[in-house]
């Protein structure tokens, strides 16, 4: 049940982001409710510029699910929409830890699935996929984040083609690469060219699912080419599908939730 706030008061929706989906959240509940709602992103900070969004942003964690329940209290969420990264686990079991009586929407694209005329090999995690990769390819184009790039960078005898948000200071111990800084949504016949002209020979992804960056897996389908794609991770806690967890695969979905349950 929403909760009741004097009528004075506005809303507080809390949208977990750091996402195209949270950001297109973000914009949809202004663009519906305008100022009869208080929205606040929250961003981890990890991209140095993120794009505009509407409302007030929060940057950096919260301190574990203590410090977003506190957080959550001492702001008066009335609403939480968890938005983060399919990949992004912990974040998500933190949201329903610390949400308690406030309630919690979980915002889940479907992950990709294989098409016709495509060479999956599915691995369980990063780890798995740096040490399959040597036997399918040579040249990487590799779409996994900054953050997991450690596992490849001692692959020996293998060249990468590294696409990242923002260009790092450093990529320490990979010996022959090149960086890609760009944001999504990519077009194939864009991925096309780039994966042609840098004579790639197997993709690298995590299945985060969406339209945004899945251009790599068409040119890849394309081109005839092999793809190690890492599976979604386990979760025993704030997962679709779990009793009591509320979900949905879009943002419209999630725009009927919010409005069911602030009462607009």
């Amino acid at each position: 049940m929403p909760r009741r706030k004097p009528v004075n008061q506005k809303p507080h929706l809390l949208i977990l982001g750091g996402t195209g989906d949270a950001a297109a959240v973000a914009r949809a509940v202004v663009a519906a409710y305008g100022v009869r709602i208080q929205v606040t992103s929250s961003l981890a900070g990890r991209t140095r510029a993120p794009a505009s969004l509407p409302g007030s942003i929060h940057i950096g964690g919260f301190g574990g699910p203590e410090g977003l329940h506190a957080w959550i209290l001492a702001q008066g969420v009335d609403v939480v929409i968890d938005a983060t990264h399919p990949f992004a686990a912990q974040i998500s079991k933190h949201a329903i830890q610390a949400a308690h009586a406030v309630p919690v929407l979980r915002l889940d694209r479907p992950p990709w699935t294989p098409q016709s005329g495509d060479d999956w090999h599915s691995v369980t995690d990063i780890a798995a996929a740096a040490a399959l990769l040597p036997s399918v390819g040579r040249r990487v184009f590799l779409t996994v984040g900054a953050s997991e790039l450690a596992a490849f960078s001692e692959l020996e005898n293998v060249y990468f083609l590294i696409r990242l948000i923002d260009t790092p200071e450093t990529v320490s111990a990979f010996v022959d690469y090149d960086i890609v800084s760009a944001r999504g949504p990519f077009t194939k016949v864009g991925d096309l060219q780039l994966m042609k002209a840098h004579r790639i020979d197997v993709v690298v992804s995590k299945n985060s699912g969406g339209d945004a960056t899945v251009a790599k897996l068409h040119a890849a389908r394309v081109l005839g080419i092999p793809v190690v794609m890492i599976d979604r991770p386990p979760c025993d806690l704030g997962c679709p599908g779990r009793a009591g967890v509320n979900q949905a695969e879009t943002v419209q979905q999630a725009l009927f939730w919010i409005k069911q349950i602030v009462g607009f």
